[in-house]
């Protein structure tokens, strides 16, 4: 089943023998990572992890985010991670934490030819800030946080459907469906087709369930529950 997907599944996080693990895996055509995985990882030298692993990972995108709240050090920072292999993304937030637009950055960028991925987007309105900033001929990823939208109670889907209608005006940018909460979210992107879904490691465990047995899934949980009751010496 997972042949059939247009979407492309991009493992989301900053442990490196999760990484190349999932390198390996030729549904895996790509790698996100942020600095709250990195630290939730224990990395200190970001410099030396991102170099570390463009050692091992040559021929996939892989995106690195700036971690400053200042736009003039995001560039700087922008142009050294652009700077360490041809197959980077540079991760640039759609604001600072003062609310600020990122968008004159992300269209001077755009214009040294910089490849960027736009992250933590939750509207529509921001789309359209990022599509006008970007250059239509240089690869780009926008994205999306689907999840978070959906986390607010909202559903995804129709602005997931109106930003891919809005980015026809930059052909070469693609749209990342980001923050997916389950499994399927995999396939709610690929039916609308969007380019890109990123993966945490722990969803990913779940894909050799696609397909299963839901008769057999179901007698799998009772047996779990019998087990772990049995585990806990339950007793009345």
């Amino acid at each position: 089943m997972l042949e059939k997907l247009r979407v492309k599944i991009f493992a989301d996080g900053a442990d490196k023998a999760g990484m190349l693990e999932m390198a390996a895996k030729p549904y895996i055509r790509g790698f996100t990572t942020n600095p709250t995985h990195m630290h939730k990882a224990g990395i200190s030298d970001y410099r030396a992890f991102a170099k570390d692993v463009l050692k091992e990972i040559k021929n996939k995108p892989v995106s690195f985010e700036v971690f400053s709240d200042d736009f003039a050090e995001m560039e700087r920072q922008a142009l050294e991670i652009a700077g360490w292999a041809e197959n980077v993304y540079v991760k640039i937030p759609i604001t600072n934490t003062n609310r600020e637009t990122a968008a004159p950055l992300i269209r001077c960028l755009a214009l040294r030819k910089v490849k960027v991925n736009v992250t933590a987007l939750l509207s529509l309105a921001q789309v359209r800030e990022v599509v006008t900033a970007l250059d239509p001929a240089v690869p780009s990823y926008i994205s999306v946080f689907a999840g978070r939208v959906a986390d607010t109670g909202c559903d995804p889907i129709p602005l997931m459907v109106a930003a891919l209608e809005e980015m026809k005006a930059v052909p070469k940018a693609e749209l990342i469906w980001a923050s997916p909460r389950e499994l399927l979210n995999i396939f709610q992107a690929d039916a609308i087709g969007c380019h890109v879904i990123t993966v945490t490691n722990d969803i990913l465990k779940k894909l050799s369930l696609v397909g299963y047995d839901l008769d057999e899934f179901s007698l799998d949980t009772v047996k779990m529950f019998y087990d772990d009751a049995k585990a806990a010496g339950f007793k009345f």
